[in-house]
């Protein structure tokens, strides 16, 4: 079977949706920000959030001088944000925003919510680093809660009447059953 090729595993990873998020990070004296789609919550104990940076981007050139981060969870209607901050912005003026002093680093105004972090761990990763942070502060924006989605390349959006609860697993204490296959 042949390896698949870097599109193929584009396309394949890109079938997961994720949230889109505004990365905005103090470094030195400087505050840089970039559209992250690869994060993630890590663990609950420590709180641990990470990004991962591609290390062609002005922020991973600035990563060993990281004091502090957040990351701003957009909101459907901030698509213009997501591409302006990707570095896809084709107007002569950005989109509107606004970045607010927090306690650690500046956060996007009007985000869905944000997660204020201090670096823990940068590891390298492939052609990406992986920036784990440890949580330092929580803000959550206005409700309804509609976060901006990225599915297969393109821009999606939460309908809010459209769920199911799913379970709640906070009281759990054991694993969760094991499949083997034989």
């Amino acid at each position: 079977m042949a390896t698949p090729d870097a599109r193929q595993f584009r396309n394949t990873i890109g079938l997961f949706a994720t949230g889109v998020a505004v990365i905005v990070a103090r470094a030195d004296q400087e505050v840089l920000a970039m559209t992250a789609n690869a994060v993630s919550s890590v663990s609950l104990d420590p709180m641990l959030v990470m990004f991962c940076p591609s290390k062609r981007s002005n922020l991973a050139r600035h990563l060993h001088q990281l004091s502090a981060f957040t990351i701003n969870i957009l909101r459907h209607d901030q698509q213009a944000l997501s591409t302006f901050f990707a570095g896809g912005w084709k107007e002569p003026q950005p989109p509107p925003f606004r970045l607010v002093p927090a306690q650690h680093a500046p956060r996007l105004e009007g985000s869905l919510a944000s997660i204020e972090c201090v670096p823990w761990k940068i590891t390298e990763v492939g052609d990406h680093w992986m920036v784990l942070g440890q949580v330092m502060q929580l803000h959550t924006g206005i409700q309804p809660h509609q976060p901006l989605l990225f599915l297969s390349g393109r821009y999606r959006h939460v309908h809010p009447g459209d769920s199911t609860p799913a379970p709640d697993l906070s009281d759990v204490q054991d694993e969760p059953a094991h499949i083997y296959y034989g």
